[in-house]
């Protein structure tokens, strides 16, 4: 069987959706920037052809954006649950599979494919954030000893990670890192490296 993946997408409400960005670039522009990135990720997950796809979605199903990704490619939508960016992973994660987010818009199928290859022998894959978290975590079971307590959102997360991994002797395979797009710099690149999704 090969493993689901599940997609953690904020809705592109101003004011909610890529809000590091806001200062840089306004509200609208962000929220702009998030349904480009969402559907980017649905269609890299879509096309990688492996178990569904479930778009994991804050604050609800409702907008609109995420009904028409439900009706264009064959994806699921589920309400995100409440708690932190580990209690929404540990839930997406389920019984086993592939989790992403939706602000590294250089994933590409083959690596999601080597991640789900990854599985067929490691208890955990990673692909590691060049800011020091991680764009893709798989599992095959459950393990709420990744995710709970971790301060998310610092240059320590992947670190701590792997003292976790290391701590539950769990067997990990980690992929070449790629980057995510959190701030200006960021920006900067990706409309250099992928102008169809930048703002400009």
């Amino acid at each position: 069987m090969s493993p689901s993946i599940a997609i953690l997408a904020k809705a592109p409400i101003p004011g909610f959706a890529k809000t590091r960005l806001i200062p840089a670039v306004g509200m609208h522009a962000a929220a702009v920037l998030q349904e480009r990135l969402t559907e980017q990720a649905v269609t890299t997950a879509v096309a990688a052809k492996l178990g569904s796809v479930t778009l994991w979605c804050s604050p609800d199903t409702r907008h609109g954006s995420f009904r028409d990704l439900a009706a264009r490619f064959p994806i699921t939508l589920k309400q995100q649950v409440d708690g932190d960016l580990g209690a929404r992973m540990l839930a997406a994660l389920g019984a086993g599979g592939l989790v992403i987010g939706t602000d590294c818009p250089a994933f590409t199928p083959a690596h999601l494919q080597t991640a789900a290859a990854a599985l067929e022998e490691a208890d955990v894959v990673l692909i590691p954030a060049e800011d020091g978290g991680y764009v893709l975590i798989g599992a095959r079971a459950p393990c709420p000893g990744l995710f709970g307590g971790m301060v998310w959102g610092t240059p320590t997360v992947l670190a701590e990670t792997r003292k976790r991994i290391a701590a539950l002797n769990l067997k990990a395979v980690e992929i070449d890192p790629l980057w995510d797009v959190d701030t200006e710099a960021d920006l900067a690149r990706l409309e250099r490296e992928f102008p169809e999704l930048a703002l400009l």
